[in-house]
């Protein structure tokens, strides 16, 4: 059985965080844009009522909810990224990659943070059975098709600088 701690109880995840969320950025836009005047109290009050209209709005609330939901994530597969990317060039001497190798380690710590995040989502059970399934063999070559035209075009798009 799940146990649930105080800070997962409706009042604070339905009302408090959302307003207290809303309460801050709403203030600091206020206090950095100055748009009222110098007055902080003037600024709190206009961002308490704001805070509490949100709170009351169903729909606006789930779309921040589920923003910040997908904010948390994200921060945490780029933090993932730029530990793999210190891991590999952690010296601030001695070796020193070449920019093809720098692309290169790129796509692949940005491969395995994506892989990563299929697996901690659970979606690679829905992906094993999409690549079982005859549809998957043509969509593949359909992809497969489109990525050869792209690179072909790219091949021939692409200006040649004058050597010197």
């Amino acid at each position: 059985m799940a146990t649930t701690i105080f800070l997962q109880n409706e009042i604070f995840t339905k009302f408090l965080f959302p307003f207290l969320l809303i309460f801050f950025i709403v203030f600091a836009i206020l206090e950095k844009t100055k748009v009222l005047g110098d007055k902080k109290q003037i600024h709190a009050l206009v961002s308490f009522v704001i805070g509490l209209i949100f709170i009351t709005a169903v729909y606006p609330k789930l779309v921040v909810e589920n923003l910040i939901l997908f904010l948390t994530v994200a921060l945490v597969a780029v933090f993932v990224v730029l530990l793999i990317w210190g891991f590999i060039f952690s010296g601030k001497e001695g070796f020193a990659p070449e920019k093809w190798m720098k692309w290169i380690l790129w796509i692949l710590a940005g491969v395995a943070c994506f892989g990563a995040i299929i697996w901690a989502t659970g979606w690679y059970k829905s992906l094993a059975e999409f690549f079982s399934s005859n549809l998957s063999q043509t969509v593949i070559t359909n992809v497969v098709f489109v990525v050869v035209i792209a690179i072909a075009l790219a091949l021939i798009l692409i200006e040649k600088k004058p050597s010197k």
